[in-house]
């Protein structure tokens, strides 16, 4: 078996700037980088009326905006992890956090319809390998027993976005101007390239590395299953936030004003189950990753039972946002079955969280459109997140019939 590998420490050259400030500076460099990246794809929702406005067309027009930025992250991350292999992993993050704030100036700036889909396709592009390397370097620098602390931390910058970035740059566009709040995400995605500039140390290439080794990750039966827990069992989360709006009006008896409210409950959720997924990954890897298939299931039909009670369903929100415990764990999953195509693998990580947000929209969307009622999307999450855990069986009883159980990857790269 050939063992997983990641970089380590003697893989960098700390500047001094770097031994004086540490690795808590990096993951902040690169929890920033997080929060403008998530702040700028969830705030293209709430501007969107804007945007039609703006331009001139109708809102579905102006949704494609949205679809072309996911397409971005689905062809960005393999694309760029491939053939970006033989660079630094400093240097990749700097030109991805250029590229990305250089795509949300040129979406400020779009003349055109036409233009504004051609910009929010570029900027989605470095969004999945940016994460990928980002929670690499984070869990090259920690412990084998702290990485998915590591990794949790700066995964805070997404979850924070989703609290507060995506909320205060919704706010922002609604105000002054779609385009300011395009700039707005420009600035910051700018503000981490200085960061990471100032902060990060040099480093090498892997040895041996290149586009070849990285495609190896496609061969490994493990790195797909791993793929496909949260790129079907995630769905359900996705299927319920596409439509709490309306559901919270329609059948929880809420008015529009509260809705807001619950999208804060959702991303409060989502900074506990951070905090506290990270904490169990690195104590019990697969069994928080099934354990919380199961706690997605049990809660995504929860709001299906309680979505005319406004206290209960308020409750299954907050709940459901926890789900994204599952998150660390499926990332350092992903860095102990990758063996020595770590990024590809990393990068490929968000290319099937966005399939994920695909299928539970749509498949949400079925369910409504079928006269099941806006609460259906309820089952609809606890149906994808069984077939998440069907998958998750497939992949752990194949480490038991292989008789081995994979080492952290920061670990056996320790002992190599």
């Amino acid at each position: 078996m050939t063992q997983p590998a990641t970089a380590s420490l003697s893989d960098f050259s700390p500047l001094p700037v770097s031994r004086r400030f540490g690795a808590g500076w990096i993951e902040l460099a690169l929890a920033v980088g997080g929060f403008g990246v998530c702040s700028g794809e969830f705030a293209s929702m709430g501007i969107l009326p804007n945007v039609a406005t703006g331009l001139q067309v109708s809102e579905p027009q102006a949704g494609h905006m949205i679809s072309a930025y996911a397409l971005g992250v689905v062809v960005g991350a393999p694309l760029i992890a491939v053939i970006s292999a033989r660079m630094a992993r400093r240097t990749l993050l700097l030109w991805l956090m250029a590229f990305f704030a250089l795509g949300n100036v040129a979406s400020a700036l779009a003349p055109t319809y036409a233009s504004l889909i051609l910009f929010r396709f570029l900027a989605g592009v470095p969004h999945g390998a940016f994460f990928g390397v980002s929670f690499l370097v984070a869990a090259s620098m920690a412990e084998p027993s702290r990485r998915g602390q590591a990794v949790g931390r700066v995964m805070l910058g997404i979850t924070l976005a989703t609290l507060v970035g995506s909320p205060l740059a919704t706010l922002l566009g609604q105000l002054l101007g779609w385009r300011l709040t395009f700039a707005a995400v420009g600035g910051i995605g700018a503000l981490t390239a200085l960061l990471i500039v100032i902060f990060l140390p040099l480093d090498r290439a892997s040895p041996g590395a290149s586009p070849l080794r990285e495609l190896g990750a496609l061969r490994r039966k493990q790195v797909w299953l791993t793929l496909g827990i949260p790129a079907i069992g995630l769905g359900g989360m996705f299927s319920v936030y596409s439509y709490v709006a309306s559901t919270l009006t329609q059948v929880s008896g809420f008015t529009a004003a509260f809705v807001p409210v619950a999208l804060v409950l959702f991303g409060i959720g989502m900074n506990v189950g951070n905090m506290v997924g990270s904490w169990l990954s690195d104590r019990a890897l697969m069994p928080t990753i099934g354990g919380m298939l199961v706690w997605n299931a049990g809660v995504m039909a929860l709001y299906w039972l309680t979505a005319a009670n406004p206290w209960a369903v308020s409750l299954c929100i907050f709940l459901i946002g926890c789900n994204f415990a599952i998150c660390p764990a499926i990332q350092m999953r992903l860095m102990d079955v990758a063996g020595d195509a770590q990024t590809l693998a990393a990068a490929l990580n968000h290319s099937a969280f966005n399939i994920a947000n695909a299928l539970g929209a749509w498949l949400g969307g079925v369910a409504i459109a079928a006269g099941f009622g806006w609460a259906s999307t309820g089952w609809v999450g606890a149906l994808l997140a069984i077939g998440g855990l069907a998958v998750f069986a497939v992949s752990w009883s194949q480490d038991r019939a292989d008789g081995r159980v994979l080492q952290p990857a920061a670990e056996s790269a320790a002992a190599a």
